[in-house]
């Protein structure tokens, strides 16, 4: 049942709210299905942690996706735009050990609330494809996944060194670790040994890191983070014999990886890593084990991102063992660096100080001989000497001091030297990456069991495909205290081998919640699929994904792996691209007090608040307006009152002129007969037109567009106020309209239907009720977007607001290509401003040519 003038006269946003998102869950208004006379658009935002309730922070990014999906629908794209749970996870779990509530209840609970709220938000959602990780349904796709990944090699398990968080009693991967902490809880990080499932995303490094330079559409600062995380690096292993604490012979290898064997004659010390496999041995063959185990603990204790970009202070300890230079037969002493990581290259460098700023720095510190086997040659340089070198020389140039190699440019030398290690046996030409398999072993409950059965005759036995997927049992204990907590339940553990139908155990690890968020995108494609993932046909029509926002925490983490697994989907013949997502936004963190909105800082701001007090499309559109999507933004309430009073002003003008626009001509065949003013209108609808448009697609200029549209909305009441002056009231008592000239009808008519149309992506409710209003039917959702006359929008007139004291007292309407003098006489002539100049001394007059008059007076 529809609202009338006699029934809501005021706007009362709550009552219309509710009525919109009824009519739109009824029609079903955003389901769609593919459709190749479409144009398809695939809107996506990151996937959501359902944690209970979503602050302003979460709806400024829902509230962009929005915007961009209705823009395209009204631009005739057949839009999917789906939502759904990212739902396994630690929160859930420390909650349940902490509150006795079991995982699933409470994550079902969130879910529900929260998607009340973005119900109550109008977003545009299509809620038939919602998917919760956490369901069988769901999580049974991963199972299968992992073991076509398993036949392919791609997942393999083996005894590692692992990150380990003590107080969410897990296994982390390493891009998990941040500043030294827990991704999560911010937890110390230390180390453990331990049988762990890896996926070998080794595999497509080359690719991944090559395929960056096809991402137009994303972030330059994301390409930035995955190429320095992939971290790609041509250059030789060398092996440094390990000289026996007799002294006589060599007892083992320490492999380095160097860009720069040209500088290996220069190579005067071995730098290990603080968690080097060689460590435990070195430790336990000194004079003090204790002392040097402590101090390599303390090493890796320090921040994990610091020490690999040097920003740490460095610092290092003799081994009090040496090391043979393969190429110079000399013995170098071996120190332990905490610049020096594990994980990257060989977890060995050999040092050259000559010729690596680093190495340069510790030489310095510690006393430790520099050898300069490089020296610059061109106009103006000068012949190196060690003990007057300020900072290394890390350029090219010419190999001195290097026996058989000196006189070689460095491009030859890295070429020769290379092959001559390879002839003898010690060394060969690599390519090295900073990118490690991802361990996606989780010592946790709530997550995808990892289908896999240890049996002791036959290994590791996948489960069969008919048997997926591997349910998580009830328990009532959700910590392991290091190990799985499903290894307490025997009826899960304990199950015969699917090959030897003998005794076996099944694995008790869960997976890294990562691996849900990776592919979900694909889901959503035919999210009731129940024989596979989903059908290659539509995803065929839908992927990749064409406009993709979220936080940029998740520039390495979350987007790395996705772009992992739509190339192993590839490859199983499932997807036809390698790229997931087309377009990526990183939205601008929302913040309260000075810090990031969050409830661990107890400054989160509840939409349903807001939504209660202002309504719905206020909130929506004052987080548009308030900032660019990209940056940062701090909240205030009083902004969003502003919103508030703005639609305010949109429902009164549009029920000012509900009667002359409903019944109105169109503006074609009477563009000849329009007044100054009407034609004034008349180019600054089409000009917003034309803005809005651009800004929205391909800019996301979302504030501006909001600027602009206020704009219009100022013009409509100046041009109803110079309609009204002239003695033609806008309503005679009766409440009908009066009989207007024909031109100023139709461009109302133009003006405020073009009005309602653009704001609709940001207010949608408002606007499905202004347009029912004017008697459009079929509902504004289905409504095409306003197209603009380019002649019309940059027509030979404009209309220009002229500023006295910072406050507008008129406009004049002059010429377009209008000289600054011309412009400025003009409004000096201007009645209404001559009104307020009366009696006044004029101090400057500023000209902004075709945009504002700025009059300064005493």
């Amino acid at each position: 049942m529809g609202y009338n003038r006699q029934d809501m006269t005021e706007y009362n946003p709550q009552a219309i709210e509710q009525k919109w998102q009824q009519r739109w869950r009824d029609s079903r208004a955003f389901e769609v299905t593919e459709d190749p006379s479409k144009p398809k658009f695939y809107c996506l935002e990151m996937f959501a942690y359902p944690s209970g309730h979503a602050h302003v922070g979460h709806v400024r990014n829902y509230m962009i996706g929005d915007v961009m999906a209705r823009t395209k629908r009204m631009r005739g794209f057949n839009v999917l735009h789906p939502f759904g749970w990212d739902a396994f996870g630690l929160p859930a779990e420390n909650a349940a050990i902490k509150n006795g509530i079991h995982p699933r209840t409470s994550t079902l609970a969130n879910i529900a609330h929260m998607k009340g709220q973005l119900e109550r938000l109008g977003i545009s959602y299509a809620w038939e494809r919602e998917v919760a990780t956490c369901l069988p349904d769901y999580y049974k796709w991963n199972q299968w996944l992992f073991l076509r990944m398993f036949e392919r090699d791609l997942a393999y398990r083996r005894r590692s060194t692992v990150n380990w968080c003590s107080s969410c009693q897990t296994v982390l991967a390493n891009e998990q670790v941040v500043e030294g902490g827990c991704w999560r809880c911010h937890t110390l990080v230390t180390h453990r040994d331990l049988e762990q499932w890896f996926l070998r995303i080794t595999h497509y490094a080359d690719e991944l890191l090559s395929a960056i330079d096809g991402l137009e559409e994303w972030p330059e600062k994301v390409l930035t983070m995955q190429r320095n995380w992939i971290g790609r690096s041509e250059g030789a292993r060398v092996r440094f014999p390990l000289v026996d604490p007799t002294g006589i012979g060599a007892s083992a290898d320490i492999e380095v990886f160097t860009t720069r064997i040209d500088t290996i004659f220069g190579a005067t010390f071995v730098l290990l890593a603080p968690e080097h496999d060689l460590l435990e041995r070195l430790a336990a063959e000194s004079e003090d084990p204790a002392a040097m185990r402590s101090a390599a603990a303390r090493f890796r204790r320090q921040d994990r991102s610091a020490r690999l970009t040097g920003d740490v202070e460095k610092e290092g300890f003799s081994t009090g063992r040496f090391a043979i230079n393969p190429f110079t037969g000399q013995h170098v002493p071996i120190w332990v660096a905490n610049f020096v990581l594990g994980e990257y290259g060989t977890g060995a460098v050999m040092a050259v100080p000559a010729h690596d700023q680093r190495d340069f720095e510790f030489a310095r510190k510690y006393g430790l001989p520099v050898r300069v086997v490089i020296q610059p040659e061109g106009d103006g340089a000068a012949a190196l000497e060690a003990p007057t070198m300020t900072e290394a020389y890390s350029e090219p140039g010419r190999v001195v001091d290097s026996g058989d190699y000196t006189g070689l440019w460095s491009a030859d030398a890295i070429r020769i030297m290379a092959e001559k290690a390879e002839r003898r046996g010690i060394g060969q030409r690599t390519v090295q990456f900073r990118l490690k398999d991802w361990g996606i072993s989780r010592q946790r409950y709530w997550g995808t069991p990892i289908p896999i059965i240890q049996c002791p005759a036959c290994g590791l036995v996948p489960v069969p495909d008919d048997q997926l997927p591997v349910e998580l049992p009830a328990v009532a204990e959700f910590t392991g205290r290091g190990d799985s907590p499903l290894a307490s339940v025997a009826e899960f553990v304990d199950v015969p081998c699917p090959r030897c139908g003998g005794p076996a155990r099944r694995e008790t690890d869960t997976m890294d919640t990562f691996v849900d968020s990776s592919w979900y995108f694909y889901r959503y494609c035919d999210a009731r699929n129940d024989a596979q993932p989903f059908d290659p046909a539509a995803v065929a029509y839908w992927a990749p994904v064409d406009f993709y926002s979220g936080g940029v925490e998740h520039a390495i983490l979350h987007l790395i792996y996705s772009r992992f697994f739509a190339r192993v989907f590839r490859d199983l013949g499932m997807v036809n691209h390698a790229e997931p997502f087309t377009r990526l936004l990183t939205q601008g963190m929302v913040h309260k007090d000075g810090v990031v909105m969050s409830k661990s800082k107890g400054n989160v701001v509840d939409p349903d608040d807001m939504i209660a007090k202002y309504g719905a499309d206020a909130l929506r559109l004052y987080v548009m307006f308030v900032a660019p999507p990209e940056k940062e933004v701090e909240w205030t309430d009083a902004g969003l009152e502003g919103a508030f009073r703005f639609l305010m002003r949109v429902w009164r003008i549009a029920q000012q002129w509900q009667d002359t626009v409903a019944s109105a001509p169109p503006v074609a065949g009477l563009e000849g007969e329009l007044t100054g003013a009407e034609r004034a209108l008349r180019r600054k609808t089409h000009d917003t037109i034309r803005r809005v448009t651009q800004d929205l697609d391909p800019r996301v200029h979302l504030n501006t567009v909001v600027s602009a549209l206020m704009e219009l909305v100022n013009e409509l009441y100046q041009f109803s106020d110079q309609h009204t002056a002239a003695g033609a009231p806008a309503r005679r008592a009766d409440g009908q309209a009066p009989a207007e000239r024909p031109g100023t009808k139709a461009v109302l008519r133009e003006a405020v239907e073009a009005l309602i149309l653009m704001l609709s992506p940001f207010t949608p409710h408002l606007a499905e009720e202004l347009w029912e209003r004017l008697g459009r039917q079929g509902g504004i959702v289905f409504a095409p977007w306003p197209a603009f006359d380019e002649a019309v929008a940059r027509a030979d007139e404009v209309v220009i607001p002229v500023q006295v004291n910072g406050r507008v007292r008129g406009r004049v309407t002059v010429p377009a290509d209008s000289s600054e003098d011309a412009i400025r006489e003009a409004a000096l002539a201007d009645p209404a401003v001559a009104a307020h100049l009366a009696g006044k001394s004029v101090v400057k007059v500023i000209v902004a040519k075709g945009k504002l008059v700025s009059i300064v007076i005493k």
